[in-house]
């Protein structure tokens, strides 16, 4: 990091201007993020692929929507406490829009099914979009009627658009599991069958975004 010395000669009126100036750079530059909460199944995977997106800051593995506080990877998956697996992500929104974070996401999912994804079955593991924002509820919203109105897919999407509550962060060995433990998680996606079954899905748009697993 560069350094930067100031002057003896300079006035405490002057360091105070200065100070203002790199504050309000730093809120300028918090300002110009995006997070987007997306509930695609397991998180793990949610997380791999929104890494590989231009554009994504930060992806977070987390829990949402249910009443329990700070729940657990053990009570969620137990079932009962309402909470879905989902991915907090941060995003440059001058590099890639709300609706491309979109885009990624249904042709990356089964969002006709209303039992969970792939080999995941349960509550907790059903596909959602919760909005951080109104913009973001109407983008949602026109983004989901604009893909059923098209047919591409036989059957109609069961994904919920919910105004986004607390987001929990999972446990710490939930976070990057993907560059944690890359042997078992290749492993795990693909005994689940979850590419297998987006590419019968989406055909050629499967994936459509996301550069690498």
């Amino acid at each position: 990091m560069r350094k930067y010395i100031l002057p003896l000669v300079y006035s405490c009126m002057a360091v105070t201007i200065l100070g203002y100036s790199l504050l309000g750079n730093s809120a300028r530059a918090n300002a110009a993020e995006e997070t987007a909460i997306l509930a695609g199944g397991c998180f793990w995977c949610v997380e791999s692929d929104y890494d590989h997106v231009p554009g994504v800051i930060s992806t977070t593995s987390g829990y949402i929507g249910g009443e329990l506080p700070n729940p657990t990877y053990k009570a969620v998956s137990a079932g009962g406490t309402g909470h879905i697996e989902a991915v907090k992500i941060v995003f440059d929104p001058e590099k890639t829009s709300y609706s491309d974070i979109l885009d990624v996401f249904w042709r990356s999912v089964d969002p006709t099914d209303d039992g969970g994804q792939f080999c995941d079955r349960g509550e907790s593991y059903k596909t959602a979009i919760f909005a951080t924002t109104d913009a973001q509820k109407k983008t949602a919203q026109s983004s989901k009627a604009a893909l059923n109105d098209s047919g591409v897919l036989k059957k109609p999407i069961v994904t919920e658009i919910r105004t986004a509550p607390e987001f929990y962060p999972a446990e710490d060995y939930h976070q990057d599991y993907y560059n944690k433990n890359p042997i078992r998680y290749k492993f795990y996606r693909f005994s689940c069958g979850r590419d297998a079954r987006v590419e019968e899905l989406w055909g050629d748009q499967a994936h459509q975004g996301i550069m690498d697993h």
